[in-house]
């Protein structure tokens, strides 16, 4: 690591601070509205670029590109659905959220159903947080970190320890830079650190691809697709992290829960000046995300092709092809701008959990008389306990048998899709209950935790044994009958949505509500749409989808 390394690092990461506190200066977070909403002041491209970096951090560069290394191209589909679910929620999703007020998604439960519901969401959404994402985005950060500067050869610890060192200094600025800055610093912060990442990020491939041919961008990618077609098949077999069929049950659910109901990603929405600014916001991202396959998809092949296949953990092939192929020169400003990426993602998560736990728990059930001031130190206290606990969990994951994103993916199961099924009733039923809610959650929570950690082992040991007694050992053979032992968990995700679904309208049906549910109004922010959000959609959805059909 040399100094030239080192001092654009520190140049750029300090760059990045001094910016987000000059646009932050005046901006008053010591109310409720200003710390979790940036005063409601962002515009449309400052929302892309926040949106684009909560979403694009080093679990998911790291995550995918570690997939992509194992199985191809055909892991894309989390990205290009996932332009499609973007522009779904800015045409359909926001101006329903906007129009109504809220700051979080349990406040529209509590809205729509009652506090209790409101309470068991936000403590989802926590449980979640704390047990999933920010151990993922902590994890991917530090192991893409002490991979790409081979931090055990060079501090002489073992790679274990060199995670936990890792974890904790990236945990520890985080915090301090999102519990104490709010969320316009975080925002602002987001877009500076998104351009650097979309630059950096494309310089990754386009280095690659040069190192394979010897120069010639052209020939690498000749010489890439000649060399190793199947990496190329978009077409997911019944053994791939995505079979085909995936694509049309419960891939687009997840990607609807993460667009269209995750705080934290939402956030930045309702923190807009108005709905058109939300609106472009989050199409703008979508077009973006055009290009992502490049940044989260493209280097992991390249890395198969250059070490032939050859990494231990799949995982490190990102942050190895880094080191492999980027000059000493621009090390320092990618290392800076993928610590910000980190970083980014766990403030984010972090500022939505504050948002949380002040504005949906701790006045309704800690303090009922809490001042604006008093919620937002209770917020930032909270904020703080939950970083520490995440950062425990997140050197565990290196345990993960299944590789990181997939772990990630899987996971999150256990709570997004019962959140979706109840925010979709919320919306488009008048007479269902909070009984119905209630009881969704929990069958949602409870039907997906037994089917992953209990029914899915029984099937998957017993055929594998059942396998081993019939002299099997073909290990194409043998991941076939692994994967057909059981369905996958997206198949699992759509089968109890729609069970989810049915159950609150058969509970509706049996105990409605006295009254229909009236839809209240807004007048914090203007909810006028921006006029050309359908036709522009529709054209960002072609050309996102374009990239999945080429192949």
């Amino acid at each position: 690591m040399d100094m030239l390394t080192i001092i654009s690092f520190v140049g750029f990461t300090i760059f990045v601070a001094v910016v987000s506190w000059y646009a932050t200066r005046n901006t008053d977070e010591s109310s409720s509205e200003g710390y979790f909403l940036g005063g409601r002041s962002l515009g449309a491209v400052t929302i892309a670029g926040s949106l684009l970096l909560t979403n694009l951090s080093a679990e998911q560069i790291v995550g995918l590109n570690g997939q992509a290394f194992t199985e191809g191209i055909l892991v894309m589909a989390w990205e290009t659905l996932a332009a499609i679910a973007m522009i779904v929620t800015a045409i359909f999703l926001v101006p329903k959220y906007m129009s109504r007020g809220v700051t979080t998604i349990p406040e529209f439960i509590e809205y729509r159903f009652d506090h209790q519901t409101k309470a068991i969401i936000s403590g989802l959404f926590l449980t979640g947080y704390v047990v999933v994402i920010i151990p993922s985005v902590l994890y991917s950060g530090s192991l893409a970190f002490s991979t790409m500067f081979d931090l055990p050869a060079v501090l002489g610890i073992s790679h274990t320890a060199s995670i936990w060192l890792c974890v904790w200094s990236i945990g520890l600025i985080g915090m301090i830079y999102a519990v104490f800055g709010g969320l316009k610093a975080v925002a602002v912060s987001d877009l500076i650190n998104a351009i650097g990442l979309l630059i950096g990020g494309i310089l990754i491939p386009v280095f690659g691809l040069m190192a394979i041919g010897e120069g010639s961008v052209m020939t690498g990618i000749s010489t890439l697709y000649t060399e190793n077609p199947e990496k190329f098949n978009v077409v997911g077999e019944v053994d791939n992290s995505i079979p085909f069929g995936t694509i049309f049950t419960g891939m687009m659910l997840v990607q609807m829960f993460y667009w269209g109901t995750n705080q934290a990603i939402l956030q930045r929405v309702f923190a807009a000046r108005n709905l058109k600014e939300g609106q472009k916001g989050m199409i703008l991202a979508a077009l973006v995300k055009f290009l992502i396959p490049l940044i989260v998809v493209l280097p992991g092949v390249i890395a198969y092709h250059l070490f032939q296949g050859n990494l231990s953990n799949p995982d490190q092939a990102y942050p190895t092809l880094v080191r492999t192929v980027l000059p000493a020169t621009f090390m320092g400003f990618f290392a800076a701008v993928l610590f910000g990426a980190v970083l980014s993602s766990f403030n984010s998560i972090l500022n939505s959990s504050a948002t949380l736990f002040g504005f949906d728990l701790y006045k309704q059930y800690f303090n009922k008389t809490a001042t604006e001031h008093q919620i937002v130190k209770a917020s930032k206290i909270f904020g703080l306990v939950l970083g520490l606990l995440g950062m425990s969990v997140a050197p565990l994951i290196a345990n993960a048998p299944n590789g990181l994103f997939a772990w990630l993916q899987e996971a999150n199961g256990c709570y997004s899709i019962p959140i979706l099924t109840v925010v979709i009733i919320g919306f488009f039923t008048k007479r269902v209950p909070a009984l119905a809610a209630k009881i969704g959650i929990a069958s949602g929570v409870i039907l997906y935790s037994i089917s992953q950690f209990i029914v899915k082992p029984y099937f998957v040991d017993s055929a594998m044994a059942k396998a081993a007694a019939d002299g099997i050992t073909n290990a194409k053979a043998l991941s076939v009958i692994q994967a057909e032992a059981y369905p996958h968990f997206l198949h699992v995700m759509a089968i109890l949505f729609v069970l989810n679904i049915g159950i609150m309208l058969l509970v509706g049906k049996m105990y409605p509500m006295a009254h229909d549910h009236v839809v209240r109004s807004n007048d914090k922010v203007d909810i006028t749409p921006w006029k050309h959000a359908v036709v522009t959609g529709i054209l960002i959805t072609i050309l996102v989808l374009s990239t999945y059909f080429i192949f």
